[in-house]
């Protein structure tokens, strides 16, 4: 693994990123690449990285794992911005990154996200058709996710709240950092947040599991309110021509990962290659990181990509070894 800083000529802050290699890599041939983007409040070191990422590049491909702008070990300020089009515009400067690598196929790059970053995967392949293919690992729209739950289904509401904060912090006053999970497990049962979404996603954040220093889960508030006006799916019917694979678990939870996955996977249709892996017994966070749900999707997921990657069976056999 090596860790770069992404600095492209028409960026204020530098990007940053572990580049994950495949076994028996030669700098001076052409690999396939895939960008891989982390969820909401996550990082480059959890679930995108170290689980999908250390698994693709075993599988033969040159995985960039990135940190958001404004988060994790990425610049940007103030901090924990989540702003879908940044998102967006990051997977494209990530991309502006990879084909300036002397050993990745610029003809063959992929894209895979999680949860959040499953759809800012989707809405970046949209327009960005240097993508040649996408894997939505239990991806969230979050930009309904934002409409509907996060602000306890009342948007409007949540907008005010946000243009007064705004206008506080420019007056001087103290930002405003919410923190979307509790501090622990015990925590969040103590407090009856025990709604499956919720709760896994602290198990998962807030434990050993899970746990690294990148992944805040935070958020400025006062900054979020474009979130609520975006859509990760909008034009998909039209737009979303390369091949696509949405991987969800079938125990649904609040964040609403089924749903969006199942929504995508009928909008699709312009998608030259369509999949949908439905898991049964198997929820949002366990498709993070627990082996059996992650092998599964894996059995799908790294087939597909190779088919549409052009990995062929000489680089595959080597991969293996």
């Amino acid at each position: 693994m090596e860790s770069v800083r992404i600095q492209n000529k028409d960026m204020a802050w530098h990007i940053a990123a572990n580049i994950l290699l495949p076994r028996h890599f030669d700098e001076s041939k052409k690999y396939p690449a895939i960008v891989s983007i982390h969820p909401f409040g996550s990082c480059k070191e959890q679930t995108s990285g170290s689980v999908y990422g250390k698994a693709l590049a075993e599988q033969g491909f040159v995985v960039i794992a990135y940190d958001a702008s404004f988060q994790g070990e990425s610049g940007g300020s103030p901090r924990w911005i989540e702003d879908p089009t940044q998102r967006v515009e990051d997977v494209s400067r990530v991309i502006d990154y990879a084909v300036t690598l002397p050993y990745v196929d610029e003809s063959l790059i992929g894209v895979l996200g999680v949860c959040g970053g499953g759809g800012y995967a989707l809405n970046a392949t949209l327009t960005e058709k240097r993508i040649k293919a996408v894997v939505s690992i239990t991806g969230v729209n979050v930009g309904r996710l934002f409409r509907e739950g996060f602000s306890n289904y009342d948007p409007l509401g949540a907008l005010d709240a946000m243009a007064a904060q705004r206008t506080r912090e420019a007056r001087g006053g103290e930002l405003q950092v919410n923190e979307l999970l509790p501090a622990t497990p015990d925590v969040a049962k103590a407090n009856g947040l025990t709604e499956r979404d919720v709760f896994e996603a602290t198990d998962y954040y807030k434990t050993p599991r899970g746990q690294q220093e990148g992944g805040a889960t935070r958020m400025l508030f006062s900054h979020a309110q474009k979130t609520l006006a975006w859509d990760a799916f909008a034009f998909a019917e039209t737009l979303l021509t390369q091949p696509v694979m949405v991987v969800i678990g079938q125990k649904v939870g609040a964040f609403g990962a089924f749903r969006d996955g199942i929504e995508i996977y009928g909008r699709a249709t312009a998608s030259k290659d369509r999949q949908l892996v439905s898991l049964e017994e198997w929820s949002h966070y366990d498709l993070y990181d627990k082996p059996e749900p992650v092998a599964l999707a894996l059995e799908k997921l790294v087939p597909f990509l190779k088919k549409h990657l052009a990995l062929g069976a000489e680089r595959q056999a080597i991969a293996a070894e």
